[in-house]
């Protein structure tokens, strides 16, 4: 409008989708072999071959009410938004530039998680039942059992995001000064429960077992059986309330010399979060833990009534960045930057059962290198360092009771982490039509104060210390190769290969998991200016393996490691063979 100064744009979206693969499908069991390595257990393929049972029935207690209730994989897992958008840009004849986004969001968001814990062999004096093809029950008399817990993670969502912009271009700098407007509004449970599996070496599908022995609910109509147990006794959360944002920033862009540029800028945010949560203390001022059969208005075993408990905070963060570049040839240069950023804890850190460290989180980043580029090569590397204080998070720890018994209780933690980092990046193009981007990250993330504890109900007590351990599941090297060729000006085939080096796959760092590549593969067809059609090849070499974490894991300590090598675990693993295709019309 007005001759091209402005633009108006307004932007309805909405969405449906239920995806269950997610955190629900990615668990296989395996034997850890004790070098690093895994192979598969018996006809189990990792990747290929299901861990869940057929049934996908999940029973939870509701977390606001009590009920029992049944839902299904599906229907737990549905996502639905509503979201509209406005932008503005408008440019006076002075060159200053008015930039405005304003969007709303009423959703519904939900995520599963089927989380294996324990995987223990078929004791003697349990007696596990399964629900045959015929309907009748029979023993159990396979050789493993599995646990699993499911995550209900259900929100209620609300949330209105405002921005508005000035900017202008001067001579040789460009400066931007901005106004955030942030409100988030959330109803918030995960409700959890326990039920245990089969391990199947010949690859079916797992069974539900039951044991009437400490069951609390029965979801069939077979008498005296029981399946789901511990509602709620793990890592069920409850918030409720909103968390508001108003910040002002502004950044200076500016050219000092043909050789030097210089950026900075600050950032000032006023934080107010109000609302509830389920952190309930008793008549000691001791918080009261999850225990089986939580919700809001149960009474604990020590006689506490389980209410809401309301929370009230204001804060102030900061965030101060400046980067430096220096030209020292046209076409090679140094580079640095630093950026400083406060926090506070955001509404979701108050889900557990104990409220969250509220002191500010610091989070440091430095970087320095140089670059050089001319017309076939651009090459930037870069030493970097980076931490952060006062993480909040949650363990869910394991130990087996001297009845027997895997007991799980869920150890509140707050601690910090740092790393180290070299990084260098390059993309050549030797010619015409042929682009090659390598990316080389070294990086050493270790935790600071990693400290935590629970009592279990036998009275042993399940302690980890991780202090200067390596963070669990991130590599210290990554290398990525990605070769791509424009076969003509509209098809476009290209090729990716990711080594991760080995990676820990526990918090004490007793478990680990040797180094593996990753491979993916396309083609792209641009077919007309409405139609592209893709087909993408994920791990085209067909690996196989486990990465991530191994289940149930927590409390085992690199000395004691040796005497599981050969035992059976469960765990994530690589993406198997798989072939996507993909089309986009455009109208």
């Amino acid at each position: 409008y007005n001759d091209n100064r402005g633009e108006l744009t307004a932007i309805y979206h909405y969405s449906n989708s239920h995806p269950v693969y997610n955190y629900a499908t990615q668990s296989a069991p395996f034997v850890y072999v004790g070098d690093g390595s895994v192979r598969e257990f018996g006809d189990f393929a990792l990747g290929t071959t299901s861990y869940l049972p057929v049934d996908n029935e999940m029973v939870y207690r509701d977390m606001r009410t009590g009920e029992l209730k049944k839902t299904n994989l599906y229907d737990a897992s549905q996502n639905r938004g509503s979201e509209f958008t406005l932008m503005n840009n408008y440019t006076w004849d002075n060159g200053l530039n008015w930039k405005t986004v304003m969007k709303y969001d009423h959703s519904l968001g939900s995520l599963v998680y089927q989380t294996p814990m324990s995987l223990d062999q078929n004791e003697a004096g349990i007696n596990y039942l399964y629900e045959a093809v015929d309907g009748s029950m029979q023993p159990y008399t396979g050789e493993y059992v599995q646990s699993r817990m499911s995550c209900l993670n259900r929100g209620f969502i609300d949330s209105f995001m405002f921005t508005t912009e000035l900017s202008r271009k001067v001579n040789n700098s460009t400066w931007r000064l901005g106004l955030n407007e942030w409100y988030y509004d959330v109803d918030y449970t995960s409700s959890t429960t326990m039920y245990d599996q089969s391990v199947p070496m010949d690859g079916s599908y797992p069974v539900r077992l039951y044991n009437a022995d400490y069951a609390t609910y029965s979801g069939r109509t077979y008498a005296g059986s029981g399946c789901y147990y511990d509602f709620n006794k793990n890592a069920s959360e409850y918030y409720k309330g909103h968390e508001n944002k108003l910040a002002l920033y502004f950044t200076h862009d500016w050219d000092i010399t043909d050789k030097l540029n210089l950026y900075y800028g600050a950032r000032l945010e006023y934080q107010a979060l109000r609302g509830e949560n389920a952190a309930v203390t008793n008549a000691n001022g001791e918080y009261v833990g999850r225990f089986a059969n939580y919700y809001l208005g149960a009474t604990a075993p020590d006689g506490t009534k389980i209410a809401p408990t309301s929370m009230s905070y204001d804060w102030l963060n900061y965030a101060l960045t400046a980067a430096v570049t220096y030209k020292l040839t046209k076409e090679f240069g140094f580079t640095g930057d630093f950026t400083y950023i406060t926090q506070h804890p955001k509404i979701e850190n108050f889900a557990p059962a104990t409220l969250p460290n509220t002191d500010k989180i610091s989070v440091p980043l430095g970087r320095a290198g140089i670059y050089y580029n001319n017309e076939w090569l651009s090459l930037t590397s870069l030493f970097s360092y980076i931490s952060k204080t006062n993480n909040n998070s949650t363990l869910n720890l394991q130990h087996k009771t001297a009845a027997g018994q895997t007991e799980i209780m869920a150890a509140p933690l707050n601690y910090d982490i740092k790393t180290l980092g070299w990084t260098t990046d390059v993309v050549a193009r030797p010619f015409k039509g042929f682009d090659l981007h390598f990316l080389f990250t070294y990086q050493k993330p270790t935790y600071k104060k990693y400290e935590t504890s629970v009592t279990f109900s036998d009275g042993y007590v399940g302690s980890i210390n991780a202090t200067g351990n390596i963070v669990a599941e991130i590599p210290e090297v990554i290398v990525e190769i990605d070769p791509s060729y424009m076969i003509t000006k509209d098809l476009k085939i290209w090729t990716s290969f990711r080594y991760f080096s080995k990676t820990y796959a526990n918090i004490n760092d007793a478990y680990y998991f040797n180094g593996r590549w990753e491979t993916f593969g396309g083609l792209n067809w641009q077919v007309n200016k409405k139609l592209a059609l893709g087909c993408t090849v994920v791990n085209f070499l067909n690996q196989t393996g486990a990465k991530g974490s191994i289940a149930g894991a927590e409390l085992i300590e690199k000395e004691d490691a040796g005497q599981y090598a050969g035992h059976v675990m469960a765990g994530s693993y690589i993406r198997p063979f798989t072939v996507e295709f993909s089309a986009s019309l455009k109208f």
